[in-house]
């Protein structure tokens, strides 16, 4: 790690605790557990934002005529649309 910071952290002692077994059985730090906890966490919530930005940018009325194209295929066995499916409408 380079030039680390420190922060001080409160946690309930039943977490602690947790956190303590878990790190022992890795065969790692409490330190080094909550770290890749937080790194984890952080990785899920911009991954979340990347595709809700993808998707705000899509052009739904496009991937409808693709899709509908006479030359197309249809899906694939398990790639239907579910029974009763509408789109979302897009927002913004």
């Amino acid at each position: 790690m380079n030039n680390p910071a420190v922060l001080q952290l409160r946690l309930p002692r039943s977490i602690k605790g947790h956190v303590e077994r878990l790190a022992a059985r890795e065969g790692i730090s409490m330190n080094q557990f909550i770290a890749t906890a937080v790194a984890e966490k952080l990785s899920a919530l911009e991954t979340a934002e990347f595709f809700e930005e993808r998707a705000r940018r899509a052009d739904l009325d496009l991937f409808d005529r693709v899709m509908s194209r006479e030359s197309g295929e249809p899906p694939r066995k398990g790639d239907e649309l579910p029974e009763g499916y509408v789109r979302p409408i897009k927002k913004g």
